[in-house]
């Protein structure tokens, strides 16, 4: 939130000392991670306590992917559908959801010859595919109207 300097890459593509002017939006993203997943509406209350004692925004994104799905793509719709459940009922300090998502579920080892490759599937990490992603978000926009 607040203004830093830092070195990085400047327009001209050299090293320098860039400035931000810091972001009121800051929000903070709960990934789940390597004490389990942390999209439960207890672990929500206990964060957006966490950001209330320090005097920051209440503002709270969960992702439905790694460690909140464990890695297991096949278990991230149970996770956003309980995620938009919370925000349904009413917590308010969510202000948005995080899904992995691509053309064909799973993901594929790279690299690997071109012909063997899976058009429109991950090479990184395993993805819900664009049918259950539509529906996900559809259901989520009735939830949430």
């Amino acid at each position: 939130m607040q203004p830093q300097t830092f070195l990085g890459v400047g327009l001209d593509g050299r090293a320098s000392a860039v400035s931000t002017s810091g972001n009121p939006d800051c929000h903070i993203i709960l990934r789940g991670g390597e004490y389990g997943p942390n999209y439960a509406a207890a672990e929500v209350a206990t964060t957006r306590e966490l950001l209330r004692k320090n005097a920051l925004a209440e503002a709270v994104i969960i992702d439905a992917s790694h460690g909140n799905c464990e890695k297991d793509h096949e278990r991230m719709p149970a996770v956003f559908e309980e995620i938009i459940r919370q925000r349904a009922v009413g917590d308010l300090s969510i202000v948005g959801a995080m899904l992995e998502s691509h053309l064909v579920a799973g993901s594929q080892r790279f690299p690997q010859a071109r012909e063997q490759l899976v058009y429109g599937q991950s090479i990184t990490d395993n993805c819900i595919d664009w049918v259950t992603t539509e529906q996900l978000v559809l259901r989520a926009a009735d939830a949430l109207a």
